[in-house]
């Protein structure tokens, strides 16, 4: 190699080097910097193999706020809960969400992104998803949860009085999507939903490792067959054959092709919601019912709740009688299952909340510290562990309390305290800011929904009473509701039957 080849060579080792972060250092100013020992990948092998573990270990030895080096981004991630006011309060033109989620959905669900995605999707959501719009999407999921829920145990009055046998994970989770789905993409076919779920769980199943990039060549192959699975079962010309799509789904299909996206791409973006808006339902209805199974008075309080809302509503259970009519009204008046449901997505919704980091800022605690943040980096923030269960705010944060979240007279508890200051973000299950989901009320009422029938068609009850928790599924960490390690083993039948 002559002189000048190996000032090149040189000049190129040194740019590459610089690019994947190796001469990066701390400015005054700027949070606590850990790199890791690997160059580029820095810390993202042991983040990705336990993230509440990691995100633990860095916190106790750096503080609450920390930079970190994660497959060639620097991460700040801000675990104090007062503080989180500067975060979700930022402009757009500062800390942006858009552009964190636009490498995602690209990478996972084949989309991509334009420019009026956000507007449109509010705009539908605006409608359907809240107020009058809600009230439709409400009605078609509890046609579809009844339609489901009874239909294998309506072929004889012998099944009547036998009790069945399943997995809870499996059962709510199928139900729930199928539910959902059916109530979204319309029609009623029973085989087709049930045959749409199970590619739907081995597509998850992939998820994690496909958002992080780290599946293997024979699982990237599977991964792509089954988007183009959904991307076919999904698309607009299977749509316009099936009766009773939502309004939601119309609205998004149209305001897509009015900006010129092209129809192959809208197929893509069907899939997309399809995840958004099922995939974590059906988990979180399975560790509701769980830990109401497992706690007798938690299900013993939500049953008396349901069955007073029955009686205060001219409705009850009786053979040969109506189906119930649980109206969203009837939803409102559940205080008891609402605190339930809050406490178990506390305990089992573990996003993680990312924006990029579009210009230079000043990030503010509460406490008066003060740290800069650089222009291309990205923010981060894991409520799971600096919130949902951090014993100052929420005590014995690691116990199921149906009524953590109520007030002795039965209202709704909002009042929570760390370092004897109010806490404005005691739970988090949703996000927060912009990038809060917006199908959290459907969402809320489908899982409300799935309980309530439950309790009100049947008896069930674990097949071991002393049944333990099942540990979390340490790969879900930061996709929403976490999955359990094993599936827990149940018994129902239907107390009655219906017209």
């Amino acid at each position: 190699m002559t002189g000048k080849n190996m000032w090149i060579f040189l000049a190129a080792l040194i740019g590459w080097l610089y690019l994947i972060g190796v001469f990066r250092v701390r400015r005054p100013g700027e949070p606590p910097l850990d790199k890791g020992f690997i160059p580029w990948l820095g810390h993202v092998l042991e983040f990705r193999r336990n993230t509440l573990q990691f995100l633990e270990r860095m916190r106790k030895k750096h503080g609450d706020v920390f930079t970190i080096q994660l497959g060639g981004f620097y991460v700040t991630f801000l675990q104090d809960p007062l503080s989180f006011g500067t975060f979700f309060k930022e402009s757009r033109e500062k800390l942006d969400f858009r552009k964190f989620a636009q490498h995602l959905v690209r990478r996972v669900f084949g989309y991509e992104t334009i420019e009026d995605d956000h507007r449109i999707l509010q705009m539908a959501n605006n409608k359907h998803l809240m107020g009058d719009g809600l009230e439709v999407m409400t009605q078609a999921m509890m046609a579809n949860l009844q339609n489901l829920m009874l239909h294998n145990n309506t072929d004889s009055c012998a099944k009547e009085s036998a009790w069945t046998e399943d997995g809870l994970f499996m059962y709510s989770y199928n139900i729930v999507f199928r539910a959902g789905y059916l109530a979204l993409y319309g029609n009623k076919d029973r085989d087709e939903s049930e045959a749409l779920f199970y590619e739907f769980r081995k597509y998850d199943q992939l998820f994690p490792d496909l958002a992080y990039g780290v599946l293997p060549p024979k699982k990237r192959v599977d991964a792509r067959r089954l988007m183009e699975f959904f991307w076919e079962s999904l698309s607009l010309q299977k749509l316009r054959t099936k009766d009773s799509v939502s309004g939601w789904i119309w609205d998004i299909q149209r305001g897509k092709e009015e900006m010129g996206l092209s129809e192959e791409m809208i197929n893509r973006y069907m899939f997309t919601i399809l995840w958004a808006s099922q995939g974590n339902t059906g988990p979180s209805s399975f560790w509701l019912l769980f830990y109401l199974m497992r706690y007798p008075e938690a299900l013993a309080a939500v049953k008396g709740e349901v069955d007073t809302v029955l009686r205060e509503n001219g409705q009850k259970i009786q053979r040969g009688g109506p189906l119930i009519n649980l109206t969203r009204t009837m939803l409102t008046q559940t205080p008891v299952l609402d605190s339930a449901v809050e406490e178990t997505l506390r305990l089992t919704a573990a996003p993680l909340l990312t924006r990029a980091v579009l210009q230079d800022i000043t990030l503010k605690m509460a406490d008066g510290r003060e740290y800069l943040i650089r222009k291309g980096d990205r923010m981060a923030m894991f409520p799971y562990s600096s919130v949902h269960i951090d014993p100052d705010i929420h005590p014995e944060p690691r116990s199921f309390k149906y009524d953590r979240f109520l007030n002795p007279d039965g209202s709704k508890k909002t009042t929570f305290y760390k370092a004897g200051k109010k806490v404005k973000y005691y739970t988090m299950p949703w996000g927060s800011g912009v990038s809060k989901c917006p199908g959290r009320f459907f969402a809320t009422n489908e899982l409300k929904q799935f309980i309530f029938l439950m309790v009100a068609y049947y008896d069930f009850e674990l097949l071991n009473p002393n049944e333990e928790v099942p540990e979390l599924n340490q790969t879900r960490w930061g996709f929403g509701t976490m999955h359990p390690t094993r599936d827990v083993r149940t018994i129902m039948f239907q107390k009655k039957k219906h017209k």
